[in-house]
């Protein structure tokens, strides 16, 4: 019979020098993860804590920033004059340093100031510091900071309650990380940019194709698009049956006033669609599980993304109704948010919240038709005037029936939405390739560090 050798190591032995934390994914992790063809440098080599005071003057106007997670960066968060400032003593940043969030290290919250923050000022809460250009490129080191396993190394490094957990500057500093060179790291950056930059370029493709899509739309109504920055100077005359509310600061009348030049007949939701009832009770219901459709499922763009199987007995109080292929659902909590859909085949017989209102599929109206009128302009400025409510601020669905829409014949309804679904088509097929082009960056940079 054959024998392998096998060796079990039962003991790992560390230099008491070298023995920065009690932590064994600090003690052993740290290397394991990289990939082993570059030299490891301690981090604490190229970057030096900067402490530059500055004392807040009540006159001068100071720019903060905010810190991202996730490796997403730093940007301007405000400009604020120093006697609106609570803490008088301070910290200067400047274009280039390495700044990141001791409270949010662990969540990868690192990142370069840039220009537009060159003065700035930070609170303790922030560290900054000179970055050794002659030996890493700060933008590099942003990258890899920004990476999950970096972040769980950070963690091992954060002491503190749940909320106040702090980074451990020795700790920090005497991390040890990959360093490739210099030239080697601008390729390593260079590369995730431009990756970075195809993706933002395509993300404006989409909006602006959201925009055309809005153009074309309410130009096929012959409508213009409405804008809230239009003012009408001295006296206003407003038709008696235009005046759906009494107050100054709606815009129902100016929007009234701009329906009526639609070259169809107006109508109202409640006149020319069909509100669907079918009741969800969890006590009648014979299977032991349903699929449910929340509010935070649905995506303005995507549609219904997923439908969470539920057992029956644990139903909550808001699985009240069914809904059928072919319906459209609107969420009437906060419906500036958009969370209106087409039912898929997907989610046929599915349940979904109380706070959907259901139209059903007709033959005499082509509801992808509505659903682009309340994705527009006017339809959401229809039902923002029309919600009522506090910290969730919902339109009932009387209030729904009520808003006003043009209402050309269903074959004209098919028509104008045809080159749209089209260009909805191409939004979508933007919206994924946005994610797996950014996807591939963070893989190409990862695969080149870690194993």
């Amino acid at each position: 019979m054959q024998t392998t050798n096998t060796t079990y190591n039962y003991l790992k032995f560390v230099d008491f020098a070298q023995l920065t934390s009690w932590s064994s994914y600090a003690l052993l992790g740290k290397n394991l993860i990289y990939n082993q063809k570059y030299t490891f440098v301690r981090i604490g080599d190229f970057l030096k804590r900067n402490k530059e005071q500055v004392s807040v003057q009540d006159e001068v106007l100071y720019k903060r920033p905010t810190i991202r997670i996730n490796g997403q960066g730093i940007s301007l968060r405000d400009e604020e004059v120093g006697k609106n400032i609570g803490t008088k003593n301070q910290f200067r940043i400047h274009t280039g340093q390495f700044l990141l969030s001791k409270i949010d290290a662990r969540n990868g919250a690192f990142g370069v100031v840039p220009e537009e923050l060159e003065n700035g000022i930070i609170t303790g809460n922030f560290w900054t510091f000179d970055v050794d250009y002659t030996l890493i490129n700060p933008h590099y080191l942003a990258l890899l900071t920004g990476t999950k396993e970096f972040q769980k190394l950070c963690q091992t490094a954060s002491v503190g309650t749940t909320n106040r957990n702090y980074l451990q500057e020795d700790l920090f500093i005497n991390f040890q990380i990959p360093l490739p060179s210099l030239i080697e790291q601008e390729a390593l950056v260079k590369n995730y940019f431009a990756k970075i930059a195809e993706a933002e370029n395509l993300n404006k493709q989409a909006s602006d194709l959201e925009s055309e899509i809005e153009r074309y739309f309410l130009e096929q109504l012959g409508l213009k698009p409405f804008s809230l920055k239009q003012r009408t100077y001295g006296l206003h005359i407003v038709d008696y049956a235009d005046l759906d509310r009494w107050d100054y600061f709606s815009s129902d009348n100016s929007i009234n006033a701009s329906l009526k030049k639609s070259i169809f007949p107006l109508s109202t939701i409640g006149q020319s669609f069909d509100f669907a009832k079918r009741t969800f009770n969890k006590s009648t219901y014979q299977n032991p599980t349903f699929k449910y459709i929340e509010i935070g499922a649905i995506d303005p763009i995507k549609g219904i993304l997923e439908a969470k199987e539920i057992a029956t007995e644990k139903a909550p109080s808001r699985a009240t109704q069914f809904v059928k292929e072919g319906d459209l659902i609107i969420g009437t909590t906060r419906p500036y948010l958009k969370k209106f859909a087409i039912v898929t085949s997907q989610y046929d017989n599915n349940v979904c919240s109380s706070g959907f209102s259901i139209i059903a599929s007709s033959e005499n109206y082509h509801l992808p038709f509505l659903l682009q009128f309340l994705n527009c302009t006017y339809g959401v400025e229809q039902l923002k005037n029309r919600m009522t409510g506090g910290l969730y601020p919902a339109i009932t669905e009387a209030e729904l029936k009520e808003i006003k829409i043009p209402f050309p014949n269903v074959e004209k309804q098919i028509e104008i939405m045809k080159l749209i679904e089209k260009k909805k088509e191409d939004i979508l097929n933007n919206k994924s390739r946005i994610v797996s082009i950014k996807q591939e960056a963070e893989q190409e940079f990862e695969l080149a560090i870690f194993n």
